[in-house]
Order: structure tokens, then C-alpha cells, then sequence
């Protein structure tokens, strides 16, 4: 079957969940710039997740341009990333509206591990059904930014119950270094 509705389902989701997280922000009370300050932790956490979301939805497009067409599998492998950024609003809210205590910067790690571990398994099902000598094998290679991202949200969960901050920061870093476009399947295509 052709990609089309797979990419135009996924493209509506991914813009459900950015609205979903703008809504969750609330306008602090209070007309003076002080006021802002309480709200200073929701916004940055909804920054963090849209940079985070917004490189999924770069990075689902690339994968997808590679798509000659998908299967009831891949469909399945798709609808399995969507659920986990699905969850990226709920988590985002807990972490910013609680000052990224420790549990709730701990769960927003577990999200963003199991999403960026979807995403793997959507690239493995497309590449087992387009072959290995496919131009998103040729594009994927070793994947190191990938495997890296999922060592780093791993070792971030954990040092968010003696650190949160270092957690924080190690969410940055993934989110930093993937900011630089990834040009591997532009190149290939």
C-alpha cells in the first residue's frame, strides 16, 4: 500500500501533541515581569519537548521519503512511536508544573527512551521490508547518533534520582545533537 495516509496521519498526530502541549501552558497571574518566573519551569519544559518532538517529526519525514511503500507491520511499528510521543504532553506537564522533581524528570526520560526506542524499530521494520541493500540502509549505517540518544536517555533516567539537573542537561544534549539535521538519507536519495 502507498505511504500517503501514513505520513498524513502521522504529520496530523505530531501536530495534535505540539497543540496539546502549548494549551497545557497556562498565563501566569499577575501583570509584572516577576510573575513570569513561576511559569519560567512549564516553558521550559514545553521547550525541550517541542525541540524533541520537532526532531522526530524532521527525522520521521527523512525515514519516511525512503518509503517506497508500508506494510501492516510497518503501519503497526508507526502507530507504536506515535503512542509513545503520544505521552510526551502528559510528561512535560508533570515535569514543568512540578519544577522537574526527580520522579516526574525520571518518567519524562522513560518517555522520551521508549520513543526514541519506537522510532529504531520503525527504521528496523522499514528496512527489513525495503531489503538491506535499500538507500535507508545505505542512509542508516551503524546509526551511532541513534544507538547514542538511547544510551544517554538510559543513563539520564537513572542519574535522575541523584540528579536531576544532570538528567536535564543529558535530555539537552540528545536534543542538542540532533539538532544539526541529519543529512544521511538526503544523501542517499
Amino acid at each position: 500500500m502507498g505511504k500517503t495516509r501514513l505520513e498524513a496521519f502521522s504529520d496530523g498526530v505530531i501536530a495534535i501533541i505540539i497543540t496539546i502541549m502549548v494549551l497545557e501552558m497556562q498565563a501566569p497571574h499577575g501583570a509584572e515581569l516577576s510573575a513570569l518566573g513561576m511559569v519560567l519551569p512549564v516553558f521550559g519544559s514545553y521547550v525541550l519537548s517541542f525541540v524533541h518532538i520537532g526532531i522526530y517529526w524532521n527525522n520521521h519525514h527523512h525515514l519516511l521519503h525512503t518509503a517506497r511503500h508500508v506494510t501492516g507491520g510497518i503501519l503497526w511499528a508507526n502507530l507504536h512511536l506515535l503512542f509513545w510521543l503520544s505521552l510526551v504532553p502528559f510528561v512535560t506537564a508533570w515535569m514543568g508544573e512540578n519544577h522537574f522533581e526527580q520522579q516526574p524528570v525520571a518518567l519524562y526520560g522513560v518517555v522520551m527512551l521508549m520513543s526514541g526506542v519506537a522510532y529504531y524499530i520503525l527504521t528496523l521494520t522499514l528496512i527489513s521490508h525495503h531489503g538491506p541493500e535499500s538507500p535507508l540502509r545505505a542512509a542508516v549505517g551503524s546509526d551511532f547518533k541513534g544507538v547514542a540518544s538511547l544510551l544517554v536517555y538510559a543513563i539520564a533516567i537513572a542519574a535522575s534520582f541523584g540528579n536531576r539537573w544532570l538528567a536535564v542537561a543529558l535530555y539537552v544534549g540528545v536534543a542538542l545533537m540532533w539538532l544539526i539535521p541529519d543529512r544521511r538519507i538526503e544523501r542517499t536519495t
